[in-house]
């Protein structure tokens, strides 16, 4: 009897074996659970929130715990975001300053954005190009910076002298451009 119960025991140990197969596949779902949850938090960051959000919401029925109170955040996060995106402002003027505002917070692309919006809505509008020069002088885009600079003037010769004292334009300093453009009086 004790020869069959090491024969039961062994044929238990056997048929043990492949059950340890769909573990290793459960393992693998685990990793593309985890890296897809990498690629959603990733579009997240890069500020993609609708592509984040749909990836975050296919995710989230088959995920881990853990994984799903996570992703449950983040999609409030990305629900916010597109509201916040889809704000309306009374005035251009406010709009300007949301825009000055995520300008001075290091938000560049969502700043261009924002005054590319004033423009389309008020294409006279010579404080969203002075706020684009602006923005263009920071990022390194001279050439930019100098036809938003030459706009914004053009539009309201005040902004010349706001530019002269304005220390955004630092770095455009040296630039005989820049120089020309806000003394045109000196030969």
């Amino acid at each position: 009897m004790t020869h069959e119960s090491r024969n039961t025991a062994t044929s238990r140990k056997k048929s043990g074996t492949p059950a340890a197969k769909p573990e290793t596949s459960g393992r693998g779902a685990m990793e593309t659970v985890f890296q897809q949850y990498e690629a959603a938090v990733l579009l997240l960051q890069q500020g993609k929130y609708e592509k984040a959000l749909a990836a975050l919401e296919k995710l989230l029925p088959g995920a881990p715990a853990e994984i799903q109170d996570r992703c449950r955040m983040y999609i409030n996060t990305c629900r916010r975001q597109l509201q916040k995106n889809g704000r309306s402002f009374p005035t251009p003027e406010e709009h300007y300053d949301y825009a000055i505002s995520l300008l001075n917070t290091g938000y560049f692309e969502e700043a261009r954005e924002q005054f590319g919006q004033i423009l389309g809505n008020y294409p006279h509008a010579d404080y969203a190009f002075y706020g684009l020069a602006v923005l263009e002088a920071i990022t390194g885009r001279i050439q930019d910076c100098l036809a938003n600079l030459a706009r914004a003037i053009e539009l309201n010769p005040r902004n010349r002298l706001q530019a002269r004292v304005d220390n955004d334009f630092q770095n455009m300093a040296d630039d005989p451009r820049f120089t020309e453009l806000l003394y045109p009086e000196v030969p």
